[in-house]
């Protein structure tokens, strides 16, 4: 009986972390190498993170317009591909626009309540080359 329920347990607990893993590899990868800016374009290749209300997270492909520095248009991608718009009204916590700040959104509000963020992969900066160390010789 304890084996079983350490085993949910455990379960449990992997699953919330992996859920909480996507935007937290996001956010320090960002954060760590920084990030280009973000044209005003249709970003075909971002991530939609979305946050649950018991604090947990999930991470879906997507698209989405920007203009003036500002999302105007978000669409969720299906497995076969196919995108489908977001028609709901989205706004930042100032019932504004979403501002990106480091290749990431200001958390987003809809009017379903969904909090989500969007993520622009193609705006993460390349890591930076390790110089090569060398070990010397022992006869020194």
């Amino acid at each position: 009986m304890k084996k079983s329920l350490l085993l949910v347990l455990t379960v449990f607990i992997a699953m919330t972390a992996s859920a909480q893993d996507c935007f937290t590899r996001l956010q320090k990868a960002f954060d760590t190498r920084g990030a280009y800016a973000v044209a005003d374009d249709m970003h075909r290749n971002v991530i939609l993170t979305f946050f649950e209300s018991d604090g947990t997270s999930y991470c879906i492909s997507g698209k989405a317009r920007v203009e003036k520095g500002l999302v105007q248009s978000v669409f969720k991608q299906f497995e076969d591909d196919a995108y489908e718009l977001m028609e709901k009204k989205f706004y930042n916590a100032q019932k504004q626009p979403p501002v990106i700040v480091n290749g990431i959104t200001e958390m987003i509000y809809n009017t379903d309540g969904e909090k989500f963020k969007v993520v622009f992969i193609d705006a993460l900066k390349p890591k930076q080359k390790s110089y090569k160390e060398i070990t010397l010789p022992d006869d020194l």
